[in-house]
This record gives C-alpha cells, sequence and structure tokens, in this order.
C-alpha cells in the first residue's frame, strides 16, 4: 500500500475561545470523549513517557506526533509498525483538517480545531462516564479498564503491581442514625484523605457504595502495605463534621500484590479476602 505524504491545504483559521485538541471517539472506554489540548507537539504511543499514552499491542512504543504548524496542526508517523492513518489513509505526514480522524491501533482520535464547541460536548460526556458524581473520583467502570490496562503492562514490562481495596467501616451506622446527607458528607470527606494519601502515580477510584479501590504500578506488597497504613492514618486523623456534630471515621483494607498466575478476576478476589480478613480482625487495619 502507498503512503500518503505531505498534503498541503489552507491554513486554519482560529476561532475564539478554547485551545485546539484532539478527542478520543473509539477505543479504550475510559479514553472515549477525553479531550487533549494541543498547546505544543504530543507523542502518541505506548512508551509511559508519552504525552498521550495508548496500551495496546499494535501500538507501537513511540508511535505519532501531532505538533503545531502554522495556524493549525500536523499529524506524523514515527516509523510505527502498523502505520498512522487519517481518514482511512495511511500517512507519514499531513496537515489536519476540522473533524479529521486520527487512527493509532485500535484508538482512534477526532481532531478539533481552537474555538470548536464540539470538543465541550465531548469532554462533558466523558466526565459523565468515568467519573463518580458524588465523591468526583474516577468511576468502577474507570478502575476495571485500569486494571486490564495495569495488568497487561505488568506482564509485559515484568514490573510489580499491587492493588489495595478499601471499605469504610460501620458505614451503614452513619446512614442509618446520621441520615444519606451526612453518609455522603462521610464519602466525599474520605476520597479526599484517600487522595492525599496516596502516591501521585497511584490510581484511586471508588468502586461500591462505601469501598475504593487503589492501584499501585510498581509496588511490591510491603510498599503496598504502608501505602493502606497511612490512608487508614489520613483518615482517622480527625472527626469528620456531618449536621449536628461529627462521626469518627475509619477503614479497613485488603492488599495484594499481583501474582504471576493471576488474572484480573483472581486478583481483585485476593484483595476482597484480604479485606474481609481485616474486617473479621476488628477493622481500622491493613492486611496483606
Amino acid at each position: 500500500m502507498t503512503k500518503e505524504t505531505v498534503v498541503r491545504i489552507p491554513a486554519l483559521r482560529k476561532t475564539d475561545g478554547g485551545e485546539a485538541c484532539l478527542v478520543f471517539v473509539e477505543g479504550d472506554g475510559t479514553l472515549l470523549g477525553r479531550r487533549v489540548a494541543l498547546q505544543s507537539e504530543v507523542v502518541i504511543g505506548r512508551d509511559p513517557t508519552c504525552a498521550i499514552r495508548l496500551d495496546a499491542d499494535d501500538v507501537s512504543r513511540r508511535h505519532a506526533r501531532v505538533a503545531p504548524e502554522g495556524d493549525g496542526h500536523v499529524v506524523g508517523d514515527l516509523g510505527s509498525l502498523n502505520g498512522t492513518w487519517v481518514n482511512g489513509l495511511e500517512v507519514e505526514l499531513r496537515r489536519l483538517c476540522p473533524g479529521d480522524r486520527i487512527r493509532v491501533g485500535p484508538y482512534v482520535a477526532k481532531y478539533l480545531p481552537a474555538g470548536d464547541v464540539e470538543s465541550d460536548y465531548h469532554a462533558e460526556l466523558h466526565r459523565r462516564a468515568t467519573t463518580d458524581e458524588l465523591t468526583t473520583l474516577p468511576n468502577r467502570a474507570t478502575f476495571e479498564a485500569w486494571l486490564s490496562r495495569e495488568l497487561g503492562c505488568a506482564r509485559r514490562d515484568q514490573r510489580p503491581l499491587a492493588l489495595l481495596l478499601i471499605d469504610v467501616d460501620h458505614f451503614k451506622q452513619v446512614n442509618d442514625q446520621r441520615g444519606h446527607a451526612a453518609g455522603d458528607r462521610v464519602l466525599r470527606e474520605v476520597a479526599l484523605r484517600l487522595r492525599a494519601a496516596v502516591r501521585g502515580e497511584d490510581l484511586l477510584a471508588r468502586v461500591g457504595g462505601e469501598e475504593f479501590g487503589v492501584l499501585l504500578p510498581g509496588a511490591d506488597l510491603a510498599a503496598a502495605a504502608e501505602v493502606g497504613e497511612r490512608i487508614g492514618s489520613h483518615v482517622r486523623a480527625a472527626p469528620i463534621a456531618v449536621a449536628e456534630g461529627s462521626v469518627a471515621v475509619t477503614v479497613s483494607t485488603g492488599a495484594v500484590a499481583l501474582d504471576p498466575h493471576d488474572d484480573e478476576l483472581s486478583f481483585v478476589s485476593r484483595a476482597d479476602l484480604r479485606l474481609y480478613e481485616a474486617k473479621r480482625d476488628g477493622r481500622d487495619c491493613v492486611r496483606a
């Protein structure tokens, strides 16, 4: 197949407001609707150093780049194995037009120039699909997509991966005795304290009613247990203010490290078993 080379078209005219961006319209559910601003050159690929990291076997480590040119942008292939495609044509370098669809492996991103209101629409769809409304943490669907991606990365790159499952102790009593508004307040504050306790590279989400999950790329079991202890300390540090008083809150945590024989189900199931042990042993503790 002959590759398309440089295509020259009249320069794009910027409109008022907003930045030029890519919006993902096909691929991993956690990426759908994601908006990536094009303030400067961005590199797309599987490597963790890429500005847009796409984890799939048919995406090269450094697959393609999108860079400013004049009043618009160009997309260029970086010698990828499976090619970079725009609107169904394989390209080496191409100036982008509004609405162009760039395919890299199983992912498709739509190019929207500055001021295009469609980018805001896609951003809001992405937020709703991936975010828990109460706590503003990523939701369960996002966590499950992370789990699949990080497990694949850990296997391919032969690096550690750990998982924490965290449950708010005696949460039903808060709802029963203080009301659901107090329960919501507790969950929002716990989410804030969890954010403050995890590492920058850790992936935190609300995965159930009062249950949270944390994926810890690069962490072994000892490091995971340390993060779990820090989480417990942050949560119990001070009572949480609710209407007509405050509530002392603790969490129970189960911690596991990825085993060579784990799949997604067994990995989570082992963490859930450790969480059950923490509850059985009196709560407000970590079991690894």
